[in-house]
């Protein structure tokens, strides 16, 4: 009744290796050549971007067990598009934090444009804006949103999965670091010291 469910998240699972790809350019570069390992290293970018973000869709939308909280008595907004409702106590927690989610998204690919945000290929250490608060904004919206909208939608298993959906983020920013080491050397060494990865820093550097 819900493999649709475990098909998402092993589709989820499978693509990292591709996102793995999409970041390594000086590998690509050496095996294939500068220019075509980038134009291989851009559509790993694509595939592996958009796929993720695909996928996480379908976590979230697939058939899965809803969960209430026993002690309110709550009532419910119809969605027929999606063929479901919601409760609209869950909407009052998930909203603020689906839209502080996708303020981060929005803002780190502002900060870096979208054809650095899908294709994982920055021109130099972007340490301004957003990017002088927390390394990794998009990610970080990205958890925040899987979160909220799996409280949203009262997806049981979608909400479980949260810690794999972490992990996998948590992987994909440290191949990507690693990469970015590699690239821009003591420049963004520097730069995780004085940066959170996923906690925004609060106060400026002094």
């Amino acid at each position: 009744m819900y493999i649709f469910f475990f098909i998402w998240v092993l589709a989820i699972i499978l693509i990292m290796p591709i996102y793995f790809l999409s970041v390594s350019h000086l590998q690509l570069q050496d095996k294939f050549g500068k220019e075509k390992g980038l134009v291989i290293a851009k559509i790993f970018g694509y595939v592996s971007g958009w796929g993720f973000f695909i996928f996480l869709f379908g976590i979230w939308l697939s058939s899965q067990p809803k969960f209430r909280i026993p002690f309110l008595e709550e009532k419910l907004i119809s969605l027929p598009i999606i063929n479901s409702s919601i409760s609209v106590f869950h909407f009052i927690i998930s909203a603020p934090i689906i839209t502080i989610g996708a303020w981060f998204g929005i803002v780190g690919v502002m900060g870096t444009t979208i054809k650095v945000a899908e294709t994982h290929k920055p021109e130099k250490v972007i340490n301004t804006g957003i990017y002088s608060k927390i390394r990794h904004p998009q990610y970080f919206g990205a958890i925040l949103s899987h979160f909220g909208i799996s409280l949203l939608l009262s997806a049981f298993f979608s909400l479980l999965a949260t810690p794999l959906v972490i992990l996998l983020i948590y992987l994909i920013s440290w191949k990507e670091e690693k990469e970015l080491v590699r690239e821009f050397g003591k420049d963004y060494e520097d730069y995780k010291k004085s940066v959170p990865m996923f906690i925004p820093k609060l106060k400026n550097s002094k």
